[in-house]
């Protein structure tokens, strides 16, 4: 599960030829949550408010980057590195 990028306790980690819609996954402690990259919604999962909150801003920052990162995953390539929240 290649990790794409880290910030603030969060990791974001897209897994190779994983099942559509596409997604990616974001880890705080012991919770996760799975976010559409097309419309930012939560598919499944839990994080604390401030977690998901800063997910959710930098989500919208890299919508286009998280996207192509799905699709080298999808191909089984590695999907590259996401620039962090500053």
């Amino acid at each position: 599960m290649p990790e794409v990028s880290r910030f603030y306790g969060i990791v974001i980690k897209i897994f190779y030829d994983d099942h559509n819609p596409p997604h990616f996954h974001a880890e705080y402690g012991e919770h996760e949550v799975l976010v559409s990259i097309n419309t930012l919604a939560i598919l499944s999962g839990n994080l604390p408010a401030r977690a998901l909150g800063l997910v959710a801003e930098w989500a919208s920052l890299h919508q286009r980057e998280l996207l192509t990162s799905w699709e080298r995953a999808s191909h089984l390539q590695p999907p590259g590195k996401i620039a962090p929240l500053p």
